[in-house]
């Protein structure tokens, strides 16, 4: 169950040659797939390119209709690999995936792929997840594509260029019989425009016709002697193919005027180039300038001789390339030398070796380099070097506390953490290897675990060094369901049964892949037409080995996950203890729950949700339940009672009702301060006979109290 549906939206992806499209990026890119006659489609999931897989999914009827395969891959490594299906056969195949973590997992089969070449188009659309707002760490696309020898497109962030960069991507992979990297950026993925649309076209050839007809070339396949010489046809045909059609077809830009000076960047950084010159007063509201500027809709492999032609004229030129290695920077400048140029080349330094390039830091390098170099283009207000360019906005970070990633409200992997705190309250501190996905936010406070993350599915695996057999203590790993299956299976799990690890795992199973968006996964409970789902965990952890195995299907009991924790850490048995903690994503829950819940209340059907409290009466205002649960519902509340100066527990509005809180309350043995209320909609006749009876009864009580109370202050003055 994915986070957003886009039943509506998939609709546009009927409309016909001559019709306007209207939309986000990543609706236009499946809009361009079907137009350029896609006969297949995979990918896995993750930010900023998830959201591709679920506009595939709820699009399966269009696809169907038009003889379109689309399944979601295991792995990006799995949907590299079906990628060869367009080796052999003249079938136009892509695939999505986020990057860096999703190219590193897809390099074996990518490298396979490139060396052996493509006949039909082979397109890779991935998501680069780059700068201040990543999950990742900070590692470009763009060495994937050289090692391999990869062609990689990186369009202007507007709906026409990236359609058009999807119909070229196609074509120069057949032109070149080279597999194609496009790059899509967050602001790409979900920039909002118009195009004018194209039929859709069915594939010439689908993979259900290329099973009628085999055919094979042993040519391609990756093997000596045939291996020994992709690498010359590599150089020899494909690359000289690749830039006759990158020439031709004008696929990079120039912009501008015939200036001294000129800019040089990246297709993705063209829009924040043009924002800064309109700052500066050298560009207006439609992006005409007069500085001139060459854009790299194709950043490899760069085309020499426009390069070349391009700087000959200028005296300085900037290089707007984001992130590091400077690979653009440093092959430009060794064309540079070898043709004995002159001419300034400008780019790292000025701005900064990493780091997003946000719209500050686009202001203020581009305005440096041309006070430094043309200052006369500039008006005089900031031609003065020492004067800085306009800022876009204050320094948030002066004005705005951090605020650190957390859990969602009622999140069923809170109180698995708040049981391992209180098991390591006990037996003291254990070495914690953490793992990718929304448990990973343990790391932070309140709970302050983990020690390292090596990659999706690797948590276990990155504790394995730790299995000594003169270890008093157990390590504890953990991995969720979506990383379980994704890689750790076979790499964590497969791997401590195969070495005897003596370390605790738990799996952490939420039902979903839930942080990339709530897709279905193959252990997830729901029913799903197009998948098979509801495979245990369980299942497959015996059929891997595991022989203790503890499964827990309702983490929001603190208790019991605090005493499974501690067996595990204190048993006598040897080899791999697998728990496996097991309750529903809260928010694909509460998006599953809502709409039938808001039905029944307007069709006049009683419908009753659990709220929870704190009586402040009661509550000592010590707020250890706050240091043991970390849930944003909990908050604190200062009391009126002037005796009574620290501020009490309280839980706001968005409470969903998981009980958690006083679940981890029961457990620590904190206060008996926490109470549960059920909201009633729609109650019967004999519930609101009782609930009148109740009021009547309470406010008598009230009035009593308070009538004592003046009497007492009166006697008392």
């Amino acid at each position: 169950m994915a986070e957003r549906s886009f039943a509506k939206e998939v609709q546009k992806l009927r409309l016909g040659a001559g019709e306007e499209f209207s939309g986000e990026g990543i609706l236009a890119i499946t809009k361009a797939l079907l137009q350029c006659g896609v006969g297949y489609v995979g990918g896995y999931q993750g930010a900023p390119i998830s959201h591709l897989m679920d506009v595939l999914a709820d699009a399966q009827e269009i696809l169907g209709e038009l003889g379109v395969h689309f399944e979601a891959s295991a792995s990006e490594a799995t949907a590299t690999a079906m990628l060869a299906a367009s080796v052999h056969y003249p079938i136009r195949g892509a695939v999505t995936f986020k990057s860096t973590v999703g190219t590193n997992v897809a390099s074996d089969a990518l490298a396979n792929l490139a060396s052996g070449g493509v006949t039909g188009g082979a397109l890779i659309i991935v998501g680069e997840d780059y700068g201040e707002g990543s999950s990742i760490m900070q590692e470009r696309s763009h060495a994937f594509a050289m090692k391999s020898q990869v062609w990689l497109l990186d369009p202007r962030p507007n709906l026409p260029s990236i359609v058009s960069a999807v119909e070229h991507g196609f074509e120069l992979s057949e032109a070149s019989n080279t597999p194609v990297m496009l790059q899509v950026r967050i602001r790409c993925c979900h920039v909002h425009g118009s195009f004018t649309a194209k039929d859709n076209r069915r594939p010439p050839m689908t993979v259900a016709d290329a099973l009628e007809n085999p055919r094979r070339d042993t040519q391609r396949i990756v093997l000596p002697p045939a291996s020994f010489l992709h690498e010359k046809e590599k150089i020899g045909k494909r690359l000289p193919a690749a830039i006759d059609y990158i020439k031709r077809h004008k696929l990079n830009e120039t912009f501008g005027g015939a200036g001294s000076v000129g800019i040089i960047m990246q297709g993705g950084m063209y829009n924040g180039v043009i924002r800064a010159l309109q700052r500066l007063g050298l560009a207006d509201v439609y992006g005409d300038t007069d500085v001139p500027l060459y854009v790299l809709n194709v950043t490899y492999p760069l085309i020499e001789d426009e390069l070349l032609e391009f700087c000959a004229t200028k005296d300085a030129v900037l290089v707007v390339e984001e992130g590091q290695p400077d690979y653009i920077e440093q092959a430009l400048g060794a064309m540079l030398y070898k043709a004995g140029a002159t001419v300034r080349l400008e780019g790292k330094g000025i701005l900064p070796m990493a780091g997003e390039y946000t719209g500050d830091v686009m202001l203020s390098g581009i305005g440096t380099f041309l006070r430094k170099h043309a200052s006369d283009m500039l008006a005089p207000a900031i031609r003065a070097p020492n004067v800085p360019a306009p800022p876009l906005y204050e320094d948030l970070a002066k004005a705005v506390p951090m605020r650190p990633p957390g859990f969602c409200v009622g999140c069923p992997e809170r109180p698995i953490f708040a049981a391992t705190r209180l098991v390591e309250q006990e037996l003291g501190k254990h070495h914690i290897a953490s793992d990718i996905g929304c448990h990973l936010f343990s790391i932070m406070p309140p709970f302050d675990l983990g020690a390292t993350t090596m990659g999706y599915g690797l948590g276990p695996a990155s504790a394995s060094a730790f299995n000594s057999p003169d270890a008093k203590r157990r390590s504890i790993s953990f991995v969720g369901d979506g990383g379980f299956w994704h890689n750790g299976l076979t790499s964590s799990i497969g791997n401590a049964v195969f070495n005897k690890n003596d370390g605790v795992i738990v799996v952490v199973d939420n039902f979903y892949s839930a942080a990339t968006g709530g897709q279905d996964i193959l252990s997830s409970r729901a029913a799903n037409p197009t998948r098979t789902t509801n495979n245990p965990i369980p299942a497959a952890l015996k059929g891997m080995g595991v022989k203790w195995i503890r499964h827990i299907e309702r983490t929001y009991d603190v208790g019991k996950l605090r005493d499974t924790l501690k067996e595990a850490l204190t048993t006598e048995e040897r080899g791999p203890k697998v728990i496996v903690a097991s309750s529903e994503c809260m928010l694909n829950r509460q998006r599953r729950e809502n709409p039938i819940r808001r039905k029944a209340i307007a069709d006049g059907r009683r419908v009753v949700k659990t709220k929870f409290g704190v009586d402040e009466d009661v509550c000592t205002g010590d707020h250890a339940c706050m240091r043991l649960s970390g849930c944003p519902s909990l908050t604190v509340k200062h009391l009126d009672d002037p005796l009574r100066d620290d501020p009490v527990a309280a839980i706001d509005e968005n409470c969903v009702g998981c009980g958690n809180c006083g679940e981890v309350a029961d457990a620590a043995v904190l206060c008996p301060s926490f109470y549960q209320a059920d909201v009633v909609n729609n109650p019967g006749k004999w519930e609101r006979f009782w609930f009148s009876l109740r009021q009547r009864a309470i406010g008598w009580l009230q009035a009593r109290r308070e009538s004592r109370r003046l009497v007492f202050t009166e006697s008392a003055a």
